[in-house]
């Protein structure tokens, strides 16, 4: 397939124009990014969106992949001296792997097996005489290969069958006769392993202990599970059909007339499907169902991260961080409205006497000290408490107080990153300083995370690594390119995921500014060292420059496009800044004017949408929340009971929602609403409010079930 042919393919597959898939092929060649594309290569591509254009590079790399795939088989074929027109035809006009891999097996390189050592011995011929079903006596007709290591007729007729069972296996309407038998009533079924049954780390998987379903209606969730019980040797899990039906279809394809030989041919497709065929299309099913499922926990991770790194920033506030703690204390750090650590101690509010009463002055100190606007307190161990604690105090002046999610603070704190942000603080200091900075800017902060310690996806151990880490990685960096960066104060981590930046530019523009002092305006980006015009056109548009002297520097506008904004003021005898400031100058604007052969209407138009509101954040406000009084433990849970809540994760299966009893309670999809919900993100958002009515309460096995009111 021609890379013409590639286009086309793409465009019939995913419902779009040929020209514009071939445009976006081209823009991906050159380099670009997704983000830059979709931002500002609208004319291009039709206005196609990140996900469009993800779905344009991922097919590309599929079939690309294909062809690869079908130029070794071409050659491996070619080398055996087998290639033939017909079968290059087959081959160049195959369509899908399954299919490819079909006409590839009778000539694919395998171990010794059964029938190639009845060849070896001569037994060919009789395998086609048994066949073709035209000997009366096929075991007469076995004595003339009775020689060499073929010691009797039984041995003849075995290796013969062997041949027979073999040549079925290979063959592509025997093998899609089981592959869509499997398709339509595959089942799976799994078993405990009885040794195993009664251990402590069965128990989890104890609801697959006996458990079959068909494998079409299995969700992902449910197969990743068992998947994982089975690694673990808890488990023994089997994909099966009809055994009748395949049988009955494959016999009825090979067997001619009746007599000897076509006994002989039944008894060998019995044993070809049973030993060759089946065995292959459950593996088959397997990994594809296993991979079916892979992609759908890493879609459900992908959507979750993009909702937590999208979450609401309280902004450039003087900030408290608290990481909470019962014997150890409280660690607390104070922040300046840059996340810049001015003071940190260790208070103890949950001793009694002289210490508590300590904690608390020390707090109403800092915050008048400091300045302290808001309060960011972990999650964690203790958070009830420490709230309920800092509620209790007398401060001057208003400061308010959120709960934000420890997840993943613990890595970052012993991370390279914080060691070298802190070189001379311990962990502790770091987690509250992390706790602090993603109440401010949740973004800046989780982006210096392992995504996959963050805490909101499933099974991501068990899914493969690298489409994982492509997949968040794609998700961290639309995120910070759709909310843009300030170059002046961005960290190196966070750089990195701009466009056309990366680790190399991103520690490059860091020492530039620590150098050079601040940026003054995105042309300067031009001077920093390695950083070329491709790089220069791919990131200019995200980086924000608010001091600068150039307005257009703080927004989303390209430098590509001043000319056209400038060209906008002269025409209406303004400045660049009066055109930004004054809606009713922007209102006389007749865009038509200003389209040209590289600019038309979509670039138009996002430029008075940028000149209207520049450097949008597009994440929502940030919202107080507070847990329900009296409720800190399990133990405090009733049945019927209606509570606030926060969304801390979600699942194909249903959210989870912290009440603020330290486990968080499973709101099941069927319990999203009162009506049928097929995914749960139509319902909740990640860290969203929520009331929830408590349904049941599992003290043994700490599971706390809740429905969305």
């Amino acid at each position: 397939m021609t890379d013409n042919k590639i286009t086309k393919k793409i465009a019939e597959q995913l419902n779009l124009p040929v020209q514009v898939v071939g445009n976006t092929l081209e823009l991906l060649g050159e380099g670009c990014t997704i983000p830059f594309i979709a931002r500002y290569r609208k004319e291009r591509t039709g206005a196609l969106d990140e996900v469009q254009i993800a779905a344009i590079s991922n097919l590309n790399d599929k079939l690309t992949e294909l062809e690869k795939r079908k130029e070794s088989i071409v050659k491996t074929i070619t080398e055996q001296g087998k290639m033939t027109p017909e079968l290059q035809k087959r081959i160049s006009e195959c369509e899908d792997s399954e299919t490819l891999e079909d006409i590839y097996l009778p000539y694919k390189p395998k171990r010794r097996t059964k029938a190639q050592v009845a060849r070896e011995q001569g037994l060919e011929p009789l395998a086609i005489i048994i066949m073709m079903g035209r000997e009366s006596n096929p075991l007469q007709a076995a004595k003339r290969f009775v020689k060499g290591d073929v010691k009797t007729t039984e041995d003849a007729i075995r290796g013969a069958q062997h041949i027979i069972a073999e040549i079925v296996s290979e063959d592509e309407k025997a093998r899609q006769t089981v592959r869509r038998a499997f398709e339509r009533e595959a089942t799976i079924t799994s078993k405990v392993v009885k040794d195993k049954a009664e251990t402590e780390e069965a128990a989890k998987y104890s609801d697959y202990f006996d458990w079959s379903e068909p494998l079409k209606r299995c969700p992902s969730h449910r197969l990743l599970a068992m998947r994982r019980g089975e690694a673990e040797g808890i488990l023994r899990l089997s994909i099966t059909t009809d055994d009748g039906d395949c049988l009955f279809r494959l016999r009825r394809s090979r067997i001619h007339g009746g007599g000897q030989c076509a006994k002989l041919v039944e008894e060998a497709v019995d044993d070809s499907y049973k030993r060759l065929i089946e065995p292959s299309i459950e593996n088959e099913f397997a990994a594809r169902s296993r991979e079916k499922a892979e992609e759908e926990a890493i879609r459900v991770f992908a959507e979750n991260l993009r909702q937590l790194l999208m979450a609401a920033p309280l902004g450039q506030k003087r900030v408290m961080g608290v990481d909470p703690g019962f014997r150890t204390g409280c660690k607390v750090v104070c922040l300046d409205s840059q996340g810049n650590l001015l003071h940190y101690e260790a208070i103890f509010p949950h001793h009694n006497g002289i210490k508590q009463q300590q904690a608390a002055a020390s707090v109403e100190r800092m915050v008048e000290l400091y300045g302290i606007e808001a309060i960011a307190i972990g999650n964690g161990t203790a958070s009830r408490e420490t709230s309920t604690f800092l509620k209790g105090l007398n401060f001057k002046h208003n400061v308010k107080q959120f709960v934000v999610s420890e997840d993943g603070a613990s890595v970052y704190s012993a991370s390279k990153t914080a060691r070298e942000e802190f070189p001379d603080k311990d962990v502790t200091v770091r987690g509250a300083v992390s706790i602090g900075r993603r109440l401010m800017d949740p973004l800046a902060e989780l982006v210096k995370i392992d995504p996959k310690s963050i805490g909101v996806g499933q099974y991501q151990h068990d899914v493969d690594q690298s489409k994982l880490k492509k997949s968040l990685d794609l998700t961290v960096e639309s995120c910070v390119n759709s909310v843009g960066v300030n170059l002046n104060t961005a960290s190196q981590h966070l750089l990195t995921y701009v466009s056309g930046l990366g680790p190399t530019l991103a520690k490059n523009i860091v020492e530039y500014r620590r150098q050079n002092g601040a940026f003054t305006s995105r042309s300067q980006l031009k001077k920093v060292p390695r950083l070329g015009p491709v790089a220069y056109e791919q990131c200019a548009g995200f980086l924000r420059i608010p001091e600068s002297d150039n307005p257009l520097d703080n927004s989303a506008v390209h430098p590509e496009s001043y000319k056209i904004v400038e060209q906008m003021a002269r025409d209406n005898g303004c400045t660049v800044k009066q055109l930004m400031k004054d809606s009713g100058i922007r209102a006389r604007i007749d865009l038509k004017k200003y389209i040209s052969d590289s600019v038309g209407m979509p670039t138009l138009t996002d430029i008075m949408k940028e000149l209207d509101k520049p450097g949008l954040d597009p994440r929502s406000q940030i919202e107080e929340f507070e847990f329900a009084a009296g409720i800190t433990t399990v133990d405090d849970l009733r049945a019927g009971m209606e509570l606030p809540g926060i969304v801390t994760n979600i699942t194909n299966f249903g959210a989870f929602v912290d009440i603020g009893v330290h486990q968080d309670g499973l709101v099941h999809i069927s319990q999203l609403a009162d009506r049928y919900v097929s995914d749960p993100n139509e319902v909740v958002k990640l860290h969203e409010h929520v009331r929830v009515k408590i349904l049941d309460v599992d003290r043994k096995r700490n599971r706390i079930s809740l429905k969305k009111i």
